[in-house]
């Protein structure tokens, strides 16, 4: 198992995981607690304070309908987290059952899943989500489903390549030999030893996803609005660059934050688990 002593330890010694990790904290904080952090209700409309400039009465400036942007970015930050976490889920799942199958009983099976995986790599991600998308409508679900259904490829291949790697382990081996069951022999002995890579690439992924579902928001196909969506604040943003350049710059920042942390986050793990940088 590399959840012990001491990868906490190495990982409290890289300051990129660390600075990636409060980062990520951060936002879960504010995801949270957006009902309290808010200082306004995410979908308030005040005509009287249409395109106002950052002030003290809205430290982030309001929108095209008097919103206060701040308390749209707080909202915004959950529904961008959800996405980004189930998502990741769903490929994570995909890709470990896969991967684990074809990297255990090899032979037809594994040529197949990859045959497949190939195929399915063959299409750019982001313009077959977009298909997708525009045939069975967009909705967050419906957002989250697809990110996850066409995002599982690089897990499975990670996962195929460990499970063929430790299963000719002396210790799978001997359970082997002992007549020990496959799903005990998967789940018990070859799994947990090829977390590693698997922890790497959900972190890293949910960065992917985050970007995902901003840039579908953008083009109009993501988060429909009234819901806040850092990707849809950025169309209001684009629409009144020249008159209020607010719009752009915060949502732009949180989409950066979030995609730096998780990036960071992801690293910083990839070299405490990595055998070559320890000391």
């Amino acid at each position: 198992m590399f959840l012990n002593e001491d990868f906490v330890r190495r990982i409290g010694k890289n300051k990129m995981a660390m600075a990636g990790l409060c980062m990520v904290a951060f936002l879960f904080c504010v995801a949270l607690f957006e009902n309290e952090l808010a200082p306004y209700p995410p979908d308030r409309i005040d005509t009287s304070n249409i395109l106002a400039p950052p002030t003290y009465q809205h430290l982030l400036g309001t929108d095209v309908l008097g919103r206060d942007v701040l308390s749209r970015i707080i909202h915004g930050a959950g529904v961008s987290l959800s996405v980004g976490f189930v998502a990741v889920g769903i490929s994570t799942l995909l890709g470990v059952m896969l991967g684990a199958l074809s990297g255990y009983y090899g032979g037809a099976l594994d040529k197949a899943v990859m045959r497949f995986v190939d195929v399915m790599l063959c299409f750019p991600s982001f313009f077959l989500i977009l298909a997708v998308i525009a045939f069975i409508g967009p909705s967050i679900w419906n957002i989250m489903i697809v990110i996850g259904i066409t995002s599982w490829m690089g897990v499975a291949r990670l996962v195929r390549a460990e499970f063929l790697s430790i299963r000719e382990r002396d210790y799978v081996q001997a359970a082997i030999s002992q007549g020990a069951s496959d799903a005990r022999i998967i789940f018990l002995h070859i799994l947990p030893n090829a977390m590693a890579p698997i922890l790497v690439a959900a972190t890293l992924g949910i960065a992917s996803a985050v970007l995902i579902e901003s840039g579908l928001s953008f083009l109009g196909i993501g988060v429909q609005p009234p819901d806040p969506s850092w990707g849809n604040m950025l169309t209001e943003g684009k629409d009144n660059i020249e008159i209020a350049w607010w719009l752009s710059l915060f949502p732009g920042m949180a989409i950066l934050i979030t995609v730096m942390g998780y990036n960071m986050l992801g690293e910083g793990i990839r070299d405490s688990l990595d055998p070559r940088l320890r000391r």
